[in-house]
């Protein structure tokens, strides 16, 4: 499918990360383009045998990418790719499975503690030079996390590794996962996505890491955020259209539940307007829990195993998705 190392062209489109930096250090000998804007990639695609992309991929580009045939996703997620439109051009797509499972598991937890130690107000003090007291009121008071009760929806790599990291810290996790054949992961129990409302009242923290599917769209909407705890928190390291943005919104307006972290959002840049960014109880990081600075290394290490085996004449790719 794809033609030998001194005849292949691989472009790399993202908009910040170095991955032609990284792969020149590599020395392959296979010729490599880099673009960082979608008309960069338009006038350049063309050339390409391979595509390492995410944010940029857009379904009329087989349409102007006649060499293309195989796409490496640089992110796990590949809700962006509609599997037709590759099937019909010929083109092979993998994930990037597992590539950030380290990154986005640690951020989950990092959001956790960020919640319980209260470290957003300690910094938001810090630039006003505040020497906060001691506190006698609990609703003000740092926290812990041994013995609180995470729900954890979505136990592949990133949910996998979040449940053996919360129990570390002395958490109790309630896994749900749509295989509940799959495995626990390391949580104390595992359920099917149709108990997750009924489960939702037992969480201290709901968490959100699953890919966006059809199952999935929308899961944590009205009914899910009416049966969390008035003192419960939400964290999403998952997608952000997981999450019924309005009803999430509507939901802390009215005080009903203590706050959120998110670290995607339905529309990606937070649009100005949204009520989101001016919410005391709510924590934004900008999509940034896959961030690591071995991101690059790791999406190419996927890359060069997947070309090896096509230019063998292989079937199965490394998370394989056409």
């Amino acid at each position: 499918m794809l033609p030998p190392r001194d005849q292949l062209t691989i472009c790399f489109a993202h908009v910040a990360y170095r991955f032609g930096d990284r792969f020149a250090l590599r020395n392959t000998g296979i010729r490599a383009i880099e673009v960082r804007s979608r008309e960069e990639l338009d006038a350049q695609v063309g050339q390409a045998d391979v595509l390492v992309c995410s944010g940029m991929w857009r379904n009329d580009l087989p349409a102007i990418a006649t060499k293309l045939r195989f796409v490496q996703s640089a992110s796990a997620g590949t809700d962006q790719y509609d599997r037709d439109v590759l099937r019909g051009a010929g083109i092979r797509l993998a994930s990037g499975q597992g590539i950030n499972a380290n990154a986005v598991s640690e951020h989950a937890i990092a959001l956790m503690l960020s919640i319980l130690r209260r470290i957003p107000e300690a910094r938001d003090n810090q630039a006003k030079r505040i020497w906060r007291g001691m506190q006698g009121d609990f609703a003000k008071r740092e926290d812990e996390a041994g013995g609180k009760t995470v729900l954890l929806v979505g136990l592949g790599r990133i949910g996998g590794r979040i449940a053996r990291l919360c129990k570390a810290l002395g958490m109790n996790v309630i896994g749900v996962r749509q295989n509940v054949a799959g495995g626990a992961e390391g949580a104390d129990e595992v359920h099917s996505f149709r108990d997750f409302v009924s489960l939702v009242p037992r969480a201290d923290f709901v968490v959100l890491a699953c890919p966006l599917t059809d199952d999935t769209r929308g899961l944590m909407g009205a009914a899910a955020l009416a049966a969390m705890k008035p003192d419960a928190h939400l964290v999403n390291v998952a997608r952000g259209r997981v999450v019924d943005e309005a009803a999430l919104v509507a939901t802390l307006q009215a005080g009903r539940i203590k706050g959120a972290a998110l670290d995607v959002t339905a529309d990606e840049p937070l649009p100005q307007d949204s009520p989101l960014w001016a919410m005391p109880n709510v924590l934004i990081t900008p999509h940034t829990g896959g961030e690591t600075h071995m991101y690059e290394d790791n999406v190419l290490d996927f890359m060069m195993e997947n070309i090896a085996r096509l230019q063998r004449g292989e079937a199965a790719l490394v998370n394989q998705i056409v």
